[in-house]
């Protein structure tokens, strides 16, 4: 798990990619500085966010439409002593756009640069980079 920065003084937004077997969070401030993100299995979800809300200022939630979102956010709603305001955000094509996202995160090194990116390996789970697009989504909308 990583270690956070220190709290932010403005409050923040948790993004959070729902899925059946593993899920990705993220932790963004308003001014778009990324603050935290995790894959974590779904069983942890619920522990991990109530942690997550212990070390930040989260005002509310984002979560992705697609996946299983419905069940999710009833079993938010109804596990958590305190509810965060979920707002859905769409999400299609956002796996897609993740993987651009990742390459620009992770940049290769050494020969792996001269691989085109469309034939690269990702090599860890994306649903955390899904997570930040998803606040960056619903950031975005806030300003058109």
């Amino acid at each position: 798990m990583q270690t956070p920065p220190s709290p932010p003084n403005q409050p923040v937004i948790l993004g959070f990619d729902p899925g059946r077997q593993k899920c990705g969070l993220a932790v963004m401030g308003l001014d778009r500085k990324l603050l935290y993100h995790q894959v974590i299995p779904a069983q942890d979800t619920i522990n991990t966010i109530q942690t997550l809300r212990q070390q930040f200022p989260i005002s509310l939630m984002v979560m992705g439409n697609q996946t299983s979102s419905s069940q999710w956010k009833q079993k938010l709603t109804d596990e958590s002593p305190d509810p965060l305001r979920i707002v859905l955000v769409d999400e299609r094509y956002s796996t897609l756009e993740a993987r651009d996202r990742y390459w620009q995160m992770f940049p290769p090194t050494g020969l792996a640069q001269l691989i085109p990116q469309s034939l690269r390996r990702i090599r860890r789970p994306i649903d955390d980079i899904v997570a930040i697009l998803l606040i960056e989504r619903y950031l975005e909308r806030l300003t058109d």
